[in-house]
């Protein structure tokens, strides 16, 4: 019996190891694309652009504070995720250098801003809490996406699918995730120059608390201040008071969480916005959701390369 078993289980193994996720996630993000521009063009006698500043200017400007705001805490939330590995920051240079990094998101790829960052804390460290901190970084953001995307299915049964990422947020069961973003993440080690093995992973590091309840505040704070941002813009186009704030919060968490782990999406474009286009639904009118998501974008991504500038500038100047 136990033979059987160990049989189905390697088969099963064989069976994962074939599938080939990136051309999975290349045609997941091509029809997000292709499904948006439908949508698109389908409205887009009823999409007007045209915007009075004087009246929306405000709005705008508040949504792209919180686009800010959200950087910030997702860097402060990286800070407490390399100090529960056991490096302690005195200075807030790892911030500056997070925040600089974050439009390196957006270059094709997907794994440029992992790079930068490995190659920062492995001076000032060792390659394990270097690797570890950058790899298991998108994961705390799921964690954090998922637990406010449950807060309003509490009575369903996906309650219990999005916070079961929680289970693994603590000192014994972290390196189990750790194993297999790693196998996901096998481009980063290439680049890395890294040996993606089991006895790399063997390598313990000095966890300082047994769950980094910091680092996940942080994080859910990061994802609550992004969609307050999409929130005032979405409130910008459609004034109407019969907006259910805790349904938008759900369907905003899992559309941004797929759009963070399809990484072929440079920064989610396309495929958050397909996920929440197709998660709204008719509750709001498909022009103004439309609108909105453009906007937002635009302000969104004007937000990462404003902060990023510096950095750009740098990196062009080096070249020159």
């Amino acid at each position: 019996m136990e033979m059987r078993f160990n049989i189905s289980k390697q088969l099963q193994l064989k069976f994962i190891k074939k599938i080939n996720f990136g051309n999975l996630k290349s045609i997941f993000f091509i029809s997000s694309l292709l499904y948006f521009c439908i949508y698109f063009f389908d409205n887009m006698d009823q999409i007007s652009f045209g915007i009075n500043l004087e009246r929306n200017g405000i709005n705008l400007f508040l949504s792209f504070l919180f686009c800010v705001l959200s950087i910030y805490l997702n860097a402060y939330a990286w800070k407490y995720i390399v100090k529960w590995f056991g490096k302690e920051f005195k200075s807030n240079n790892l911030i500056s250098f997070y925040v600089l990094t974050n439009i390196l998101k957006y270059v094709p790829g997907g794994i440029w801003h992992f790079v930068e960052r490995f190659n920062f804390i492995k001076k000032i460290s060792n390659p394990q809490i270097a690797l570890y901190s950058t790899l298991i970084e998108p994961y705390f953001m799921l964690s954090g996406s998922f637990l406010l995307a449950s807060l309003g299915l509490i009575f369903s049964p996906l309650y219990f699918f999005l916070i079961f990422p929680l289970v693994f947020l603590n000192r014994k069961l972290i390196y189990l995730i750790l194993k297999r973003i790693g196998f996901l993440k096998g481009k980063v080690f290439e680049v890395l120059r890294l040996p993606n093995s089991k006895n790399f992973y063997a390598k313990r590091i000095n966890i300082i608390s047994f769950f980094p309840t910091r680092a996940l505040l942080l994080e859910i704070g990061f994802v609550l201040s992004k969609f307050v941002g999409f929130y005032i813009c979405l409130n910008t186009f459609y004034t109407t008071n019969n907006l259910n704030s805790i349904f938008l919060l759900v369907i905003f968490s899992l559309s941004w969480s797929l759009g963070l782990v399809v990484p072929t999406a440079p920064g989610g474009v396309g495929v958050f916005e397909a996920c929440l286009l197709f998660l709204v639904g008719k509750s709001i009118p498909q022009n103004i959701i439309l609108i909105s998501l453009i906007y937002f974008r635009v302000i969104s991504t004007s937000a990462d390369l404003l902060l990023s500038l510096p950095f750009l500038i740098r990196k062009l100047s080096k070249k020159i």
